[in-house]
């Protein structure tokens, strides 16, 4: 339950990622450098944060599936 609450809480930001990115070239796009700018700087913080629930929750459920516990 927690490796598919982790995922999907990933995929969740990596979709909002993708918008933010979107949006950023649309921002470009129309002449509008400083939307494009600061929504490019949003996708890039929710795209770290994707990374880092992806990551976090296989480092920590590859260590509960042996018993064991996660190693730093």
């Amino acid at each position: 339950m927690k490796l598919a609450a982790g995922i999907l809480i990933g995929l969740f930001y990596l979709f909002i990622a993708w918008g933010a990115y979107r949006r950023s070239a649309a921002g470009w796009d129309q002449g509008h450098s400083d939307l494009g700018f600061w929504w490019a700087v949003i996708g890039s913080f929710l795209a770290i944060a994707a990374l880092g629930a992806l990551v976090g929750t296989w480092r920590h459920i590859r260590g509960n599936a042996s018993g064991n516990p996660p190693r730093w």
